[in-house]
């Protein structure tokens, strides 16, 4: 499965961009550019029933677009 099919299927199980889900973490409080992987990865199984392939497709988009300032 490519990258871009990852991001797709997000998209069609929670109805959201990786910006909204970005939106959905500062609105609940969890979002910092210091936040740990674990962090979003729990919420978004948590919020969204994400799984943690997918939780991590997120990930790397939050550090590709420089939104965290994660070394892991």
């Amino acid at each position: 499965m490519s990258f871009q099919a990852y991001l797709d299927n997000i998209k069609t199980k929670t109805g959201k961009t990786p910006e909204e889900l970005k939106l959905a973490a500062q609105q609940a409080g969890i979002y910092s550019p210091e936040m740990k992987a674990t962090d979003l990865i729990n919420f978004l199984a948590k919020e969204f029933s994400l799984g943690r392939g997918h939780a991590m497709a997120i990930w790397a988009v939050f550090k590709d677009r420089g939104w965290v300032n994660a070394k892991n």
